[in-house]
């Protein structure tokens, strides 16, 4: 008899982290490799939170709380939901937990039986669909494209939703394109949810506060309040505050899935880190004047790593809108032969080829559900990018 369960077997390790893992591997082995791959902002923590953190310990706030978050936590993002989403929940509307992962990981469960059907758009952030199938789920693709700016249309999510669809998943700015939706994007696709009550939406938030060129956030229970009661509005303090490690994610919607998702980490996880939710009640409810600075550093970024990838030959990179991701696609160099001798068959050889050769990290598209393309993380320095972005021009120009 296997060791492995079932369910196990139906899902693959994070791609993001093996590849983040390798790089790691082969810097420690003394390679000269520039990691790509996690999406981790290079920021500390602001000084302000770990001030917070540290009061914390020093006061004794280090037992157990309350399964899914502190009433003083509950209440900021309470407070930040209305502040800045226009949103308002009740603390018993919140669930706060020990990262974003497992604020999706605790809906699904609470929620999905099998021959339940969760929409993805594609690509994906590598984690849903894994862990809708984890849940005993059944992810279903709906395929965007680069000329449609990685979004879907509301004609396709009204040709994918069936009797057995549970569950919408939405993630704008997206990982790992970078798309976010307008306002009246979110409408479109608001009036084809508006037609389907059986229909729950869960939009993944994280990088709210990463939008560039004057791009204006939103989020669909904000933009049709007629899908607040089956929305699962979800945020954390990873990205945008820089606290990836401290492990908070949180969310808010209606108070019956709420007691669900308690109910399921009352027997897993139980309560976040005592020390990161007072952390997390400073970075929601302190100064947020970093934010504006780091917003502008990220697109300086996204500018020059979108610029020096369009110079590569064989790939186009599309401008996203947000987070720190760009999706470049490589289906100009598919078929063709590589450095090393060997045919570059897929975006995973890409990636490969890539690493072996020129030292340099990334996520193969394959991963995130849409190919020929890759993933690039720009959260690091300026100087980092242009030494990472000429060694892919110039693994680019080598291949014949």
């Amino acid at each position: 008899m296997p060791l492995q369960s079932a369910a196990l077997s139906r899902v693959k390790p994070s791609a993001t982290l093996a590849a983040d893992q390798k790089a790691r591997e082969l810097k420690a082995a003394g390679r000269d490799v520039i990691g790509l791959a996690a999406g981790e902002p290079d920021f500390d923590t602001p000084d302000n939170i770990k001030e917070a953190a540290i009061k914390a310990i020093r006061d004794g706030k280090t037992k157990y709380t309350n399964v899914d978050g502190i009433p003083e936590l509950k209440e900021a993002i309470c407070a930040k939901f209305e502040r800045e989403n226009g949103l308002k929940y009740k603390p018993s509307q919140v669930n706060v937990s020990p990262g974003g992962k497992p604020v999706i990981y605790n809906a699904m469960v609470a929620t999905l039986n099998p021959g339940d059907e969760v929409i993805v758009p594609t690509p994906y952030w590598v984690s849903y669909w894994d862990i809708v199938l984890l849940a005993g789920g059944e992810p279903k693709a709906v395929m965007t494209s680069a000329e449609a700016g990685f979004k879907v249309r509301p004609e396709q999510l009204e040709a994918a939703i069936t009797p057995k669809t549970r569950w919408v998943l939405l993630n704008s700015p997206s990982n790992p394109s970078g798309a976010a939706y307008t306002r009246e994007e979110l409408r479109g696709l608001a009036d084809v949810l508006l037609k389907h009550p059986h229909v729950w939406i869960l939009t993944d938030d994280m990088y709210e506060h990463l939008v560039f060129d004057d791009f204006e956030f939103s989020t669909i229970a904000e933009v049709e309040p007629g899908l607040y009661d089956r929305t699962l509005t979800m945020n954390g303090v990873s990205k945008a505050y820089a606290m990836t490690g401290w492990r908070i994610g949180y969310a808010a919607g209606p108070e019956e899935l709420i007691n669900l998702m308690r109910k399921v980490m009352s027997q897993s996880t139980s309560n976040p880190t005592s020390i990161s939710q007072w952390a997390a009640v400073e970075a929601l409810n302190g100064s947020q004047a970093f934010i504006k600075p780091n917003q502008k550093l990220f697109q300086e970024r996204r500018d020059l790593v979108v610029s020096m990838l369009n110079q590569a030959s064989g790939l186009h990179c599309p401008t996203p809108e947000g987070a720190f991701y760009v999706y470049p696609s490589c289906e100009a160099l598919i078929g063709k032969t590589a450095p090393s001798g060997k045919v570059i068959g897929s975006d995973a050889d890409f990636a490969t080829e890539l690493l072996e050769t020129e030292g340099v990290a990334v996520v193969h598209g394959a991963a995130f559900g849409l190919s020929p393309f890759f993933r690039i993380s720009y959260a690091t320095s300026n100087t980092v990018l242009e030494d990472a972005c000429g060694r892919i021009q110039r693994f680019c120009a080598s291949v014949r």
